[in-house]
C-alpha cells in the first residue's frame, strides 16, 4: 500500500480508491474496532480532495459493513463480528427475496403496500423504501407509477 501523502488523487471516482485505502487500513489494523476514524476535514486534507468526496467514500464502506456513524461521536470501525450483522432494510429485502425466489409471490404477483410492510415489520417507510429499492435494483421487481409495486414477471 503507498502513503496517502505521495501524491494527489485524480481521476474518475477518486472516492473508491479513498475507500480501498481506508478498506486496507481498516483490515490491518490501523484503525482497530470501535476506534475512531479522523473527520471528514481531516481526511480531506490528507487525501488532498473535496470533504464531498471524502464523504462518498465513508459512505462506501458504511454500506459494507466496516464503520458505522455515532451521531456525536464520528464514524467508527465496526468489530468484526458486528460487520455480519444486516440491516433491517436487508433483513427484509432477503425475505421478501426468498418470497419471490420460491415462489411463494409468483410472477405478477402484487408486494403488500409500504404501510402494511410497515406494519409487519415494525419500521420507518424509509426503511420499507430501502428494503424495495434494493429489490428493484436487482430487477425482481418493478413499479407500476399509481398501481403499486409487482414481482417482475420475466425474473433476470
Amino acid at each position: 500500500m503507498t502513503d496517502d501523502t505521495d501524491g494527489w488523487l485524480t481521476g474518475k471516482q477518486v472516492y473508491d480508491r479513498i475507500a480501498e485505502r481506508l478498506r486496507a487500513q481498516i483490515t490491518a489494523g490501523h484503525y482497530p474496532p470501535a476506534g475512531a476514524l479522523p473527520s471528514e476535514a481531516a481526511l480531506a486534507q490528507r487525501f488532498h480532495v473535496a470533504r464531498s468526496t471524502v464523504r462518498r467514500a465513508l459512505a462506501v464502506l458504511q454500506d459494507e459493513g466496516l464503520i458505522d456513524t455515532m451521531p456525536g461521536a464520528g464514524r467508527r470501525v465496526k468489530d468484526p463480528e458486528q460487520r455480519a450483522a444486516l440491516y433491517r432494510y436487508q433483513e427484509i429485502a432477503a425475505e421478501l427475496r426468498e418470497q419471490i425466489t420460491t415462489g411463494v409471490l409468483g410472477a405478477g404477483t402484487a408486494l403488500p403496500s409500504e404501510s402494511a410492510l410497515r406494519r409487519q415489520y415494525r419500521v420507518s417507510r424509509n426503511t420499507v423504501r430501502q428494503a424495495l429499492a434494493e429489490l428493484e435494483s436487482e430487477g425482481l421487481v418493478v413499479t407500476r407509477h399509481g398501481k403499486g409495486r409487482f414481482v417482475r414477471s420475466v425474473v433476470l
